[in-house]
């Protein structure tokens, strides 16, 4: 049987609309994560607290410090959402203006100037793979990853076209201790936590 493109894309719009309601559905009953993706649903089986939150909370405190008042670097609710393009995502930090923040539902991704991942032990693939295709999929023109499983991360920049779609064109990575430029603003990485051998995030 062959399917209309019409008709495949309001399947995928029923289907995605279906893991939309599931995922919030999840909010604040199950441990962890729930966002989508275009394989589907991923879930982060994030702890909270310890290293992942305290590095959110650093990289947040740390870029507000330099940016101007009518923008924040926020790190909690609501989710970027591109129904179009199947993809619902929930940054553990994002640089955007108070007056794209102030909107019932989800964020407009190509409203959010820089998204920011603190990586988790239980899922890396999720921030170093998916998370790296999705961004400049939906238009978010920085993505930084701190990963406190080795003291490293990346910022990444400057979305163009490929044969599989958008993707970042510059990565500058950095270790733990070296400054870090986000979009306009240069914070410090040093003295954020790391995970302990015994410990899970």
């Amino acid at each position: 049987m062959t399917i209309a493109p019409d008709n495949a894309r309001q399947g995928a719009s029923r289907l995605y609309r279906t893991m939309r309601d599931f995922v919030q559905s999840t909010d604040d009953t199950l441990p962890g994560k729930f966002e989508i993706t275009k394989e589907g649903i991923v879930h982060d089986m994030m702890s909270p607290g310890g290293p992942h939150e305290v590095t959110a909370a650093h990289v947040s405190r740390r870029l507000e410090k330099s940016m101007p008042d009518e923008l924040l670097a926020h790190n909690g609710t609501p989710d970027v959402e591109d129904e179009p393009e199947g993809i619902m995502r929930h940054p553990d930090v994002m640089v955007i203006a108070w007056t794209d923040l102030n909107v019932e539902g989800s964020i407009d991704p190509r409203t959010v100037i820089a998204a920011i991942e603190v990586v988790s032990r239980s899922n890396p693939e999720n921030d170093w793979v998916t998370k790296m295709r999705d961004y400049p999929l939906i238009g978010i023109p920085v993505y930084a990853i701190f990963d406190p499983r080795t003291g490293t991360g990346a910022v990444l920049t400057d979305i163009h076209p490929t044969p599989d779609g958008p993707r970042y064109a510059t990565r500058k990575d950095f270790v733990y201790g070296e400054d870090v430029t986000i979009a306009a603003w240069t914070i410090s990485s040093s003295g954020l936590p790391r995970y302990r051998d015994d410990a899970s995030s």
